[in-house]
């Protein structure tokens, strides 16, 4: 669909890969309706973008109502982009009810109740995109993401779900999967650094993937380096090999990793 003048809500957007993908779609000629809990970050984000009309709506979407709350204030878009997300932590290994459901809550049915509200509007005009930022982990399955694999493995497949049920309808609906990403997001945040030979993909990696991805109604984009990519999918076709190759290359360690420097899911992206 046509990028410029359409209006975009995105969620989490004061994260590093909301960031960028605001700055891309700005560029591109769109307005944002910018989401987050983080009031003077939107703001900041607001006033830094290219063109104008952006508008920025605070919520902590882990709070009851708060999704119908955030779509009647939004009003009308033609974009939705479901960005938010927080890590699943060690919440597993210690029985946090409350953190797992958070991170259940947070990852996939928010996301889902996003959908629903968009999808009939959107359908009434006969045009629209939605955007669901997945992630690699949800085909890999590294060792130590149970939780936020889970999420993002089941946001994929509501996803690719979503867009066959509105095939021909002129609402489009992508996924964005990215892997390791360098200078934002949960993997950086961690401190943690990539297996050699993986490599790691930008910020601006995701935002353009976004961009593609709306603009040709894109099924589904990875976006990590092709030794990644390409790692993966033997992960997703062969599990239990790709497991003993994992922990051979010291994999579970970096997981250890991103979980001590991100135990908590309290703070979405």
């Amino acid at each position: 669909m046509e990028i410029n003048g359409s209006r975009a809500l995105l969620t989490g957007a004061t994260g590093g890969l909301g960031r960028a993908i605001a700055s891309e779609l700005a560029d591109a000629g769109a307005r944002l309706i910018l989401s987050s809990r983080k009031a003077d970050e939107l703001e900041a984000l607001a006033a830094r973008l290219p063109g104008a009309g952006h508008r920025t709506i605070v919520a902590d979407l882990a709070v009851e109502g708060a999704v119908d709350d955030l779509i009647a204030e939004a009003g009308d878009y033609e974009i939705l982009l479901a960005n938010a997300g927080v890590p699943g932590g060690p919440a597993i290994e210690r029985n946090q009810a409350k953190a797992i459901t958070r991170v259940i809550l947070l990852n996939l049915e928010v996301p889902m109740l996003m959908a629903a509200a968009a999808r009939g509007p959107m359908l009434e005009r006969g045009s629209g995109q939605m955007v669901f930022i997945s992630s690699l982990a949800g085909k890999a399955i590294p060792a130590g993401s149970a939780l936020y694999a889970a999420t993002k493995a089941g946001l994929r497949a509501f996803a690719l779900g979503l867009r066959s049920d509105l095939h021909d309808t002129g609402v489009g609906v992508s996924t964005i999967n990215p892997g390791f990403v360098r200078e934002a997001g949960m993997f950086h945040e961690s401190g943690a650094s990539s297996p050699p030979g993986f490599g790691t993909a930008a910020p601006e990696d995701v935002g353009r993937a976004v961009r593609d991805a709306i603009a040709g109604d894109r099924g589904e984009i990875d976006v990590a380096p092709i030794q990644q990519r390409a790692l993966v999918n033997f992960a997703y076709h062969f599990h239990s090999l790709s497991k003993r190759l994992e922990r051979a290359a010291g994999v579970p360690r970096l997981s250890e990793q991103i979980s001590a420097g991100r135990d908590s899911p309290e703070d979405a992206e």
